[in-house]
């Protein structure tokens, strides 16, 4: 009975050892074949979140090239804008001595530059010269040469005040992505920013005591320095205070323009330094020659000096010469 009760314990042991095989046989290439089925619809949808991403990161950049382009081209159309306005306009001298930095009247200006004028005259006069050179001399000194002054004084402040200006612009968005105010931030500037910077935002500070908002003090920068990007920084303020948004932001990306706009400006002086040594080679080669000639030759040169004929030789040249380095002057200036 033992016996009987061990073999049919090992008869169904094997049956149901062969059936678990048999199953297991037949259900592996399927189980399988799921297991398959099942890690490629894994991958699948791993590839498909991963291609969702990347189409938004790539949706999400060409938003931002496409919103930093139309701001780009926003700019230059306000910067032409401001070329022709400015043609037309020409600013008084009273404008132009608040730009150039200098604390005068119009009237001590037009006293010195005649002083200046007769000053210059006398020396001539002293010097032998005939008296149409002195009279020339007398309206150049009088006329030319004091605004040419103011204007040379007005494009060093405009350049350094670009210099310094992304930076100012880099701390005000410092200062409102920290929290602060837009008050608060020009207020920084205006305290602890450098020259001439510090100057212009303390005219805004000022303006605001008297009753303007910061639209509008910003707009009124643009007569103390002509410059389009002192324009673009207004339009700016002036946008966000009506529509609002992201100002930090909007002034990031002013600053960085003004960046590329300078960075574009010192390449172009770089590639045109090789033709402004030429030109100026060009410009003091009569000169230099003129006076080698009369360290070895002086009775040769004297002539020039002491007969009429010469002195319309030297007036003639003068002319020709100053047209040459006019036009060499256009040829090598570029507007960026």
């Amino acid at each position: 009975m033992f016996g009987i009760d061990i073999t049919i314990l090992a008869i169904v042991g094997l049956v149901a050892l062969a059936t678990a095989g048999l199953a297991y046989g037949i259900l592996f290439t399927r189980i399988e074949t799921e297991k398959k089925a099942e890690s490629r619809v894994r991958k699948v949808k791993a590839a498909e979140t991963d291609r969702v991403k990347v189409k938004a990161a790539r949706d999400r950049m060409a938003e931002m090239s496409k919103r930093r382009k139309s701001v780009q081209d926003s700019l230059k159309d306000l910067e032409k804008k401001q070329q022709e306005k400015s043609a037309k306009a020409k600013p008084s001298m009273k404008i132009r001595l608040v730009q150039a930095g200098l604390k005068i009247s119009v009237t001590q200006f037009y006293i010195g530059s005649v002083v200046f004028g007769f000053v210059a005259a006398l020396m001539a006069l002293i010097a032998g010269a005939m008296l149409p050179i002195v009279g020339g001399i007398l309206l150049i000194g009088s006329a030319g040469v004091p605004r040419w002054f103011v204007n040379f004084l007005i494009k060093r402040r405009c350049k350094a005040f670009l210099d310094e200006f992304p930076n100012a612009l880099d701390v005000m968005v410092r200062s409102i992505k920290s929290g602060l105010p837009l008050n608060d931030a020009v207020r920084l500037i205006a305290s602890d920013g450098q020259e001439p910077v510090k100057t212009e935002f303390r005219r805004i500070i000022e303006a605001q005591q008297v009753g303007l908002n910061i639209p509008e003090a910003c707009a009124r920068m643009i007569n103390s320095i002509p410059l389009p990007e002192v324009n673009f920084f207004a339009i700016v303020i002036a946008i966000q205070a009506q529509a609002g948004g992201n100002l930090s932001e909007a002034l990031g990306n002013l600053g960085k323009v003004l960046r590329e706009r300078k960075k574009m400006k010192s390449k172009v002086q770089a590639l045109s330094m090789e033709a402004k040594a030429s030109a100026c080679i060009i410009g003091a080669l009569p000169f230099i020659v003129a006076l080698l000639v009369y360290m070895t030759s002086p009775q040769y040169m004297m002539i020039l000096f002491t007969d009429p004929r010469g002195h319309i030789i030297m007036g003639c040249s003068a002319v020709w010469m100053s047209i040459g380095i006019w036009v060499m002057r256009n040829m090598i200036n570029f507007d960026i």
